[in-house]
């Protein structure tokens, strides 16, 4: 299937793909190999205005903003359909391109981006307005209407999956968007953009640009006539589409940033085997590539040296192998100048006086790819950066 793979390079926009105005095109390489998968258009400002035309062009005619909810609803569900019928499809391209195993695409990405456009797709005709109460010689009325043109700019760890997370709540309310996929991870978006319009959702109401984040991302963000942003990713970048609010039309800004999230584990735990398989799946899955990743582990002395063992030992079961293996549980991490910027927290925590208890390197070279083994750290100080950092890797202090 990998073979015979037909893979979107262009842009999408008013309902075709288009190549960037400026003729540019950026490298999207497999993280699995380190091939090139595709050169994939790079959009610039000329091409998010071009997007942002035609979406504030398809609210305002009313397209889609003026159908009836069940409308839209039965749109969205041949959408999913769609969705699911591609599943394998999608998921092998989410797996070349960003490295995670293929049973994971499949098995959780794929199905949880089907689940939930579904959700907002049955909501459509369930959200009401409101009377608010009043005395009675008043009548006050909270009408729900669509914001107009959202912007949405989703990460690479989860390319399809961030994405429904913005595309249901913005299209069944009746808004147009105008979505940026990172540039790490393209190819599952123009996908979807090809599906959602054999679905029936008109042109110019779901846009795709293709492109580097300080240049189509900016310019979503900077863009005077779009309405609201919705961004996950970096809080450095997060902050930076703060400031393009603010530098523009002080348009609405939802941000959901990363973390350095805690799992912690007490002497009086029930089942100190499970616990340990949780904290294991915790940093590791996905490649420790999530922005909740367990990353920090806290554990009270009295089980501290028996259970940082067990986790050490299931986390065994979360070794790199080939993403397009089934039976791989964990895949490649997104690209070399992540697995470098891994690698170097990794060397940061040794000099910084950590113990190394496991992993620590990087792996199946001979491959071409991007692997990093699963690795732990003990005696971590709070103070030191390995655990005050966001990693984004297999990386467990």
């Amino acid at each position: 299937m990998r073979e015979s793979l037909n893979i979107r390079t262009q842009a999408f926009i008013n309902g075709e793909f288009v190549d960037a105005k400026s003729g540019k095109t950026f490298s999207s390489v497999s993280p699995r190999d380190g091939s090139v998968l595709a050169e994939v258009s790079a959009c610039e400002v000329a091409d998010v205005d071009a997007a942002v035309t035609s979406a504030r062009q398809a609210f305002t005619d009313g397209r889609w903003s003026g159908l009836r909810p069940a409308q839209r609803k039965a749109i969205m569900l041949r959408f999913v359909e769609l969705i699911r019928e591609h599943r394998l499809e999608l998921a092998l391209l989410e797996s070349l391109d960003m490295g995670k195993p293929i049973s994971d695409s499949f098995n959780v990405d794929l199905q949880s981006t089907a689940t939930c456009l579904q959700f907002y797709a049955e909501a459509a005709d369930k959200i009401y307005d409101a009377l608010a109460p009043t005395s009675p010689n008043i009548v006050a009325m909270i009408a729900r209407e669509p914001v107009g043109v959202v912007g949405a700019v989703v990460p690479w760890n989860y390319p399809l999956l961030m994405a429904a997370w913005k595309l249901g709540p913005v299209l069944v309310t009746g808004n147009s968007i105008v979505l940026k996929p990172a540039e790490q991870s393209p190819l599952s978006a123009l996908k979807l953009a090809e599906l959602a319009a054999e679905a029936g959702i008109p042109d110019g109401v779901f846009n795709v640009v293709t492109g580097l984040g300080e240049e189509a991302g900016a310019a979503i963000g900077l863009h005077m006539d779009i309405d609201a942003v919705a961004f996950t990713g970096s809080v450095e970048v997060g902050k930076l589409f703060m400031q393009y609010s603010g530098r523009s039309n002080l348009k609405s800004v939802s941000l959901e940033c990363g973390g350095k999230s805690p799992q912690i584990v007490m002497a009086d735990a029930p089942d100190l085997e499970q616990a340990a398989r949780s904290v294991a799946s915790g940093i590791f899955f996905n490649q420790g590539e999530v922005c909740n990743a367990g990353s920090r582990l806290l554990v009270e002395a009295p089980i501290r040296d028996e259970f940082v063992a067990k986790v050490a030992h299931y986390s065994q079961e979360f070794q790199p192998g080939d993403p397009l293996e089934l039976g791989s549980t964990m895949g490649a991490v997104v690209d070399k100048n992540h697995m470098e910027r891994i690698l170097e927290y990794i060397a940061t925590g040794s000099k910084e006086g950590a113990q190394l208890r496991q992993g620590g390197n990087q792996v199946l070279t001979e491959s071409g790819g991007y692997y990093v083994e699963p690795t732990i750290f003990d005696d971590v100080d709070p103070k030191m950066i390995i655990a005050q950092e966001e990693i984004f890797g297999p990386v467990l202090s």
